[in-house]
């Protein structure tokens, strides 16, 4: 997996939640605004201190969660 610069857990930040370096928005306010329909550049005017790249490197490590946990439960059976 590449290098996720943009992307922050640090548990006295949002309970250790994954955000945007920098900020208090976390992947999982971004990953429910485009899963309710919103387009990134919504996103982006909602929160104007993000970038687009930003919203990318939100996705990839949510499919990069999502992957690693797919992996280790098919490995239980």
């Amino acid at each position: 997996m590449e290098k996720l610069d943009r992307i922050q857990i640090n548990s006295k930040i949002c309970l250790g939640q994954p955000v945007i370096r920098g900020t208090r928005i976390t992947v999982s306010v971004i990953l429910r605004l485009l899963a309710s329909g919103r387009s990134i550049e919504d996103v982006i005017e909602d929160y104007p201190e993000l970038e687009v790249a930003d919203v990318h490197e939100a996705m990839k490590y949510a499919a990069w969660v999502v992957s690693d946990q797919l992996l280790e439960t098919e490995a239980m059976y």
